[in-house]
C-alpha cells in the first residue's frame, strides 16, 4: 500500500425531499448571492428547479439562475457561466443536476477566481488553483460521481478536445441526494450512469500496488451491488432502494476513497475522451466501449488480478491451471452484462468507424514521458491498437 493523503469534506444529505434543504445548506455554509446553474426544461417541467428556488427563498437567499448545459458540459457555456459570476457578483454555485451541470459549475467555480482563460487549467498553462468560489449539488443523475469528486471533466468543442483535471478546491461543499429525482431518467441514460460509476470503480481496482485488501474489497462490494440493482432499476425505474443503491454507489465510487493507498490506471478514461471530443457520444457508452477493450489488450500483465476480478466480481469458478481462461471469461462477463443493461461493446454501437482511430490515438493525453495509464504504460502505438480492438467486431 502506498502512503496517501484523504480529504473529503463534502457533506451529504441522502433522502426524499433531499432538494428541499438546499437554502438551509447554502444558508449553513454562508452564501450571499446564489446561482443556480442547471441544465434542460426537465429540471423546469418537473418542478424541481421551482422547489430548489422556493427553498432558497424561504431561507431569506439572493439568487439568479443559467440554464443550458449539455452534455459533455462545454467550455463556451462555462465562460458565460464566469462572466455571470462576476458581473452578478456571486458567492456560491448551486448545480442543478447529473454530472455535466456539475463539472460545469466546477469548472465556473474555478475560472471566476483566476485573471486567465478558465481553458488554461485544463490544457497545463496554468497551474491548477488552489482557491475556487463553493459550489453544492442536487443531484438528478448518478454516474459521473462529480457530487463528491475533486475532478472536472469539460469539452473544448472549437478544437474537439475534452479534458480533466482534478483540484481539492472544487469539491462540493454540500450534495443534496434524492433518489426519487432519477425516477424519471430515461434507461439509457440510467445505464450510461451504472458504467460510469463501474467504470470509476474498475479504473482504480487494477493497480499495480500489492497489500490493498481492504479498497479491493470494497471496490468488489461496490460493482457487485450495482450488479445486482441495475436489472431492478431498468426493470421498474421507481424502485426506491435499488435507486438509493445506485446513487450511493456512484458517489461513492468516485470520492476516492477506494483510490486511497494505490495508484489506479486511468488510460480508458483518457482514451474514452478522444470519442467523445470527436463523435459527442455519451461518456458511459463510450466506456463501455473501450474498457472491456483495453482490459483484453492489458489482461495479461497481471493476469492473476484479472482472475481475481472475474471470480469475486462476476462469481466465474477460477481455474488455477489456466487462470487466463478464467480472466478473459471475465472480461466476457463484464460484456455480457453492459450489453444486458442496453450498452453498446463495440464502435459500431456507436456509429463510429474506423477512418478516425490514427488520428484519436494521436490526441490521447499523454503524461510527460510519452505514455499514458499506470497499470500498464500505454504508448500512442498502444491506444491504436486498442482503438482496434475496440472496433473489432469479431471479439
Amino acid at each position: 500500500m502506498v502512503d496517501f493523503s484523504f480529504c473529503s469534506y463534502t457533506e451529504f444529505v441522502f433522502g426524499r425531499g433531499a432538494e428541499k434543504k438546499a437554502g438551509e445548506l447554502l444558508k449553513k455554509y454562508g452564501a450571499k448571492r446564489t446561482l443556480i446553474h442547471y441544465g434542460g426544461r426537465s429540471a423546469e417541467k418537473s418542478g424541481l428547479l421551482s422547489r430548489v428556488e422556493e427553498s432558497l427563498s424561504d431561507a431569506g437567499m439572493e439568487y439568479t439562475t443559467l440554464g443550458g448545459v449539455q452534455p459533455n458540459p462545454r467550455l463556451s457555456l462555462v465562460r458565460r457561466l464566469i462572466t455571470l459570476c462576476r458581473e452578478e457578483r456571486i458567492d456560491f454555485i448551486l448545480a442543478v443536476g447529473g454530472g455535466s451541470v456539475i463539472d460545469s459549475a466546477k469548472a465556473a467555480a474555478a475560472g471566476a477566481l483566476y485573471d486567465g482563460d478558465v481553458w488554461d487549467f485544463f490544457c497545463g498553462k496554468a497551474a491548477f488553483p488552489k482557491i475556487a468560489m463553493p459550489v453544492g449539488t442536487v443531484l438528478t443523475i448518478p454516474a459521473a460521481g462529480s457530487e463528491g469528486s475533486d475532478s472536472m471533466v469539460i469539452t473544448n468543442e472549437e478544437e474537439e478536445l475534452k479534458r480533466g483535471v482534478s483540484i481539492q478546491c472544487i469539491r462540493p461543499a454540500f450534495s443534496l441526494l434524492n433518489p426519487e429525482l432519477t425516477f424519471t431518467l430515461p434507461a439509457y441514460q440510467t445505464a450510461c450512469g451504472i458504467v460510469d460509476m463501474m467504470a470509476h470503480t474498475m479504473e482504480r481496482y487494477f493497480t499495480n500496488e500489492r497489500h490493498v485488501e481492504l479498497t479491493d474489497t470494497w471496490c468488489e462490494g461496490l460493482l457487485r451491488t450495482v450488479i445486482r440493482n441495475a436489472p431492478k432499476v431498468m426493470e421498474n425505474p421507481c424502485d426506491y432502494d435499488a435507486r438509493a443503491e445506485i446513487m450511493w454507489a456512484g458517489a461513492m465510487a468516485h470520492n476516492n476513497v477506494l483510490g486511497c493507498g494505490r495508484v489506479g490506471d486511468w488510460a480508458s478514461h483518457q482514451l474514452e475522451h478522444e470519442l467523445t471530443g470527436l463523435y459527442d457520444v455519451a461518456h458511459g457508452a463510450g466506456l463501455a466501449v473501450v474498457m472491456p477493450a483495453w482490459m483484453k489488450y492489458v489482461l495479461r500483465h497481471d493476469v492473476a488480478r484479472f482472475c481475481q476480478f472475474a471470480e469475486r466480481v462476476f462469481d466465474v469458478q477460477a481455474d488455477y491451471f489456466d487462470m487466463e481462461a478464467s480472466a478473459f471469461e471475465g472480461v466476457r462477463r463484464l460484456e455480457q452484462f453492459f450489453t444486458s443493461i442496453g450498452m453498446p461493446t463495440r464502435l459500431s454501437g456507436l456509429s463510429i468507424g474506423n477512418d478516425r482511430l490514427e488520428e484519436m490515438a494521436r490526441k490521447v493525453r499523454l503524461q510527460p514521458d510519452g505514455k499514458v495509464g499506470n497499470f500498464v504504460r500505454l504508448t500512442p502505438d498502444d491506444c491504436l491498437e486498442i482503438y482496434r480492438l475496440a472496433g473489432d467486431a469479431k471479439q
